[in-house]
């Protein structure tokens, strides 16, 4: 609950907390008698139809309490926020992704997927039409995407890596120009950067 509340992890927090839910440099969250939380709008999207029985229900772990089997949900959760996960023999990380893009590229997918062409064949929505709405990756702590050519590579193999660097200005100092650094890579630790600047400053790498 911890992670859904922080905007440095998710690009859209379902929880809306108060108290401390940690930090962008590694710092843990109070315990739990000292936060309070509730669903921000977007997770009561996710909610909103619960109760219409649009999917099965199945017995929770100790058969208490129904559970939905899934979340019969508007908002596209996996996509937007990404995900990650691990299960026997493989594993998944999604980047998250802009919402509006999503959304538009699901109406493209709905008005022209499998509709049956002049020559009789059904039409199959390219991933190149699809990236001409979603361009790619949308992180919560911005930052550039260093190789942009390389998502559609991504985006079609389903595996790769997506190389990212961070965004500053220089600002006039009174010993000179400073470099202020506004954005960084997404699950970067702000505190081990620091640290690891330092490194390279005592090593002489940097001045």
């Amino acid at each position: 609950m911890v992670r859904l509340a922080q905007p440095w992890s998710l690009r859209y927090p379902l929880v809306d907390g108060q108290g401390n839910f940690g930090s962008i440099d590694g710092d843990g969250a109070a315990a739990m008698r000292y936060t309070e939380a509730k669903l921000t709008k977007i997770a009561e999207e996710m909610l909103e139809d619960i109760d219409l029985e649009t999917v099965d229900w199945r017995n929770n772990f100790d058969g208490s309490l129904k559970e939905p089997i899934m979340l019969p949900t508007k908002f596209p959760n996996h996509l937007c926020n990404g995900t990650m996960g691990i299960a026997v023999g493989m594993a998944t990380n999604m980047a998250p992704h802009n919402l509006n893009e999503v959304l538009d590229a699901c109406m493209l997918i709905i008005a022209k997927e499998g509709k049956e062409q002049a020559d009789g064949t059904r039409y199959e929505v390219t991933i190149e039409e699809i990236m001409q709405i979603i361009k790619g990756p949308d992180f919560p702590t911005g930052g550039f995407i260093f190789d942009p050519a390389n998502i559609l590579e991504v985006y079609k193999k389903g595996k790769g890596g997506i190389v990212m660097r961070g965004k500053i200005h220089v600002e006039d100092g009174k010993n000179g120009s400073i470099l202020v650094i506004d954005e960084i890579p997404y699950m970067v630790n702000k505190s081990t950067l620091v640290s690891k600047i330092a490194e390279l400053v005592v090593d002489k790498k940097i001045e």
